[in-house]
């Protein structure tokens, strides 16, 4: 798993739209993100980026550092 947990997700859907290979959902009864695929994570930090509450923590063992491009 890459993706360790959502805990104090709030349900915005942020990390649902952010997500660009679609493995986090939302629960249609409670409105919170769990992750559907977790083998499909491709490690991007989008969701955990622009998580409102920071809600969701990556694996230390599968996180890389997150690169930012300068220009």
């Amino acid at each position: 798993m890459t993706i360790k947990s959502i805990k104090g997700c709030i349900g915005c859907g942020t990390c649902v739209k952010t997500c660009p290979t679609d493995v986090i959902r939302q629960d249609p009864k409670t409105k919170k993100a769990f992750i559907k695929y977790p083998a499909d994570c491709q490690i991007c930090h989008l969701c955990r980026m622009y998580c409102p509450v920071d809600a969701i923590t990556i694996s230390p063992e599968k996180s890389i550092p997150v690169v930012v491009s300068w220009g």
